[in-house]
């Protein structure tokens, strides 16, 4: 399965030893960096629908998180400073020296804003999707009672039933990704259904995804930041972006109709408020 999602993709996949994780990681395109961190119990291969775009005018590097898909955590030690250390190592052996654009989903997006904080400097870009961290994970009821059924018992029902909640529509999600939607679903339960990963899931979500960040925290972001939100999110509702948009002075990018996954359900407008933000970006840099 993993073998066909990336037989599909213009990268190349190797492994790094990145602190305490043997990490998987995909590789492709020339120019300016772009770091893809991808959300909870997911995988890298979940960029699928924007890869291809981006590779023609960047350097694309998208992990496996630590615990997730192919990337392995020696002693199941994962707490926030391995991974902020990991995101570290990760920057170093893949950017080439250069800072690049930061973009997390979700969990994702809760591990590229804590290190933000702290690590501004080494980033050209921070681009949060539908981030988790920006407020106390209060999921929808009719999204999260999916979720924990999925958590406990991971079958191709469960798998689906939860997925179905995640887009507004994902038959169309599934026919627009074509032959790649069958192996992408057949992943996503395979490795929901691995020890490793149940084990990571249970000691990085309460730890990085759960908590609110501080918003004293959150203030000290010193790099430019965007935020790009699905209008009918279910995990991270769209009033949480925009109270931090408010709060912060973040522009947000909010995609028509779309929940959770703005990259797989809305590709084009994702891709479009990515490169509005990076714009802006380059224009208050040159002023």
């Amino acid at each position: 399965m993993r073998d066909q999602l990336l037989a599909a993709m213009p990268l190349k996949e190797r492994r790094l030893q990145l602190e305490t994780v043997s990490t998987a990681v995909l590789e492709g395109g020339d120019g300016p960096p772009v770091v893809l961190l991808h959300g909870q119990g997911e995988f890298a291969a979940l960029w699928i629908r924007v890869i291809p775009d981006l590779v023609r005018t960047h350097r694309v590097i998208a992990p496996d998180l630590p615990g997730h898909g192919a990337s392995s955590v020696r002693d199941n030690r994962i707490d926030i400073e391995v991974v902020l250390n990991w995101l570290d190592e990760l920057i170093d052996q893949t950017c080439q020296g250069r800072p690049p654009v930061l973009v997390g989903h979700l969990l994702g997006g809760a591990i590229a804003a804590r290190y933000a904080v702290h690590h501004g400097d080494r980033l050209a870009h921070l681009i949060l999707v539908n981030t988790l961290g920006l407020g106390m994970f209060r999921p929808a009821p009719s999204f999260a009672a999916p979720m924990m059924g999925f958590v406990a018992h991971p079958t191709p029902k469960s798998r689906d039933r939860l997925f179905s909640r995640c887009f507004v529509d994902m038959g169309r999600v599934g026919e627009q990704t074509g032959r790649q939607w069958q192996p992408l679903l057949d992943y996503a339960l395979d490795r929901a259904r691995t020890p490793s990963v149940q084990a990571a899931l249970r000691r990085i979500i309460p730890r990085i995804a759960m908590p609110a960040i501080p918003s004293g925290d959150l203030e000290r972001i010193d790099v430019p930041t965007d935020l790009i939100h699905g209008r009918h999110a279910l995990q991270v509702r769209l009033r949480t972006a925009e109270a931090a948009s408010a709060r912060y002075g973040w522009p947000l990018h909010v995609i028509e109709d779309c929940r959770d996954d703005p990259a797989v359900e809305q590709p084009g407008d994702f891709l479009a408020a990515l490169r509005t933000a990076l714009r802006a970006s380059k224009k208050a840099e040159s002023a």
